[in-house]
């Protein structure tokens, strides 16, 4: 099927910056939109920062400024660089892509994760 492979994360202190990619591998015959959540304990799963295909942008108001997502569409790949780094930017942070699989002639459009990386910020 399809996977989604993080990288990056780690521990990082206040101000500070961290970046993370996401390639997505598989049975893709083309990817939507890509984007990157985050789910802090106790707290529910948040978008991030979505990017379209065509390159537009969208950010959480909490880290508009401060995040820049990115796009290799060749090679199905997404980015997050973070600047700016906050304590309440600890979260773990996952990976999503709309992927459309081809079957039977069919294209038929799925929501793919990531597994997640872990982003902590030290005050």
């Amino acid at each position: 099927q399809v996977q989604l492979v993080e990288s990056g994360g780690g521990l990082v202190q206040f101000g500070g910056s961290l970046g993370l990619s996401c390639a997505a591998s598989g049975s893709i015959f083309s990817i939507d939109d890509m984007g990157w959540y985050r789910q802090a304990p106790g707290k529910q799963r948040e978008l991030v920062a979505v990017i379209t295909t065509g390159g537009r942008a969208n950010y959480a108001d909490s880290v508009q400024g401060r995040f820049t997502i990115s796009s290799d569409n060749a090679k199905n790949t997404v980015y997050l660089q973070m600047n700016s780094l906050k304590p309440e930017d600890t979260a773990a942070y996952y990976c999503y892509a709309d992927v459309y699989i081809l079957t039977g002639g069919i294209r038929r459009r799925y929501g793919y994760w990531g597994q997640g990386t872990q982003v902590t910020v030290s005050s």
